[in-house]
C-alpha cells in the first residue's frame, strides 16, 4: 500500500527485494528485523517521508539506489556487517547530515552519495580501496575529507561540486584520480598547487 505510514517487516524475512517499498511516499518509519541480510536495488527509493532508518547488523549488502531520492532522510545507521554499498545507494538524499561508513566496505560505488547537499562530514574507513565516479559529487556542505591510506583510485568527478570543501588529505598510495574529481572545490591555492603537481590539472576539470 503506497499510503502506508509505518511498517514492521516480519521476523524471518531474509531479504528486502528490489523495489519493495519504492515510491511509498507516505512511509515515515520502517522496522527491519535482524533476520534481513540484504536490501535490494531501489528497495526504499523515493520514500520522501522517511526521516531515519536503522539497518540491523545482520545486513551485509545495500543495493543500487536502495535509498535513492529519499529527500528527507536525515540519519542512517549502517552497521559494520555491511560490506557492499551499491551505486547511487543514497544518491539525492538531500537532508542527510552526517554518516559513518562501516569498517568492512572496500569500495564506495558510483553516485553512492551524490547530491547529499546537507552532508557536512563523512568518515571513510581504512578498509576502502576505491571511490567511484561521482561518489560524493554535489555534496556542497562537505568541508573536509581524509582519504584513507588503502585507497588507490578516486573516480571521475568523485567530489565535483563540493563547494565547501577546503581540506583534503590524499595518501601516497593513490595512483589514479579521475578527471574533474575535485572540480569546483574551493581549496586554498597552496593546496591546489600541491595537488596539481602530484596529479595534474585534470582533477580540477
Amino acid at each position: 500500500n503506497k499510503n502506508t505510514t509505518s511498517y514492521i517487516i516480519p521476523d524471518g524475512v531474509t531479504s528486502i527485494v528490489n523495489g519493495a517499498f519504492g515510491y511509498c511516499s507516505s512511509l515515515r518509519s520502517v522496522v527491519i528485523p535482524d533476520s534481513v541480510t540484504s536490501i535490494g536495488d531501489y528497495a526504499f527509493s523515493d520514500c520522501y517521508s522517511l526521516s531515519n532508518i536503522v539497518i540491523p547488523d545482520s545486513v551485509t549488502s545495500i543495493g543500487n539506489s536502495a535509498f535513492g531520492d529519499c529527500e528527507f532522510l536525515r540519519s542512517v545507521v549502517i552497521p559494520d556487517s555491511v560490506t557492499s554499498i551499491g551505486d547511487g545507494a543514497f544518491g539525492e538524499c538531500y537532508s542527510l547530515c552526517s554518516l559513518v561508513l562501516p569498517d568492512g566496505i572496500t569500495s564506495i560505488g558510483n553516485y553512492a552519495f551524490a547530491d547529499c547537499r546537507s552532508l557536512s562530514e563523512i568518515v571513510i574507513p581504512s578498509s576502502v580501496t576505491s571511490i567511484g565516479d561521482y561518489a560524493f559529487s554535489g555534496c556542497e556542505s562537505l568541508k573536509s575529507i581524509v582519504i584513507p591510506d588503502g585507497v588507490t583510485s578516486i573516480g571521475e568527478s568523485a567530489f565535483d561540486g563540493c563547494e565547501s570543501l577546503r581540506s583534503v588529505v590524499i595518501p601516497d598510495g593513490v595512483t589514479s584520480i579521475g578527471d574533474s574529481a575535485f572540480a569546483f572545490c574551493n581549496f586554498p591555492n597552496d593546496l591546489k598547487q600541491e595537488l596539481i603537481s602530484r596529479f595534474g590539472e585534470k582533477m580540477f576539470g
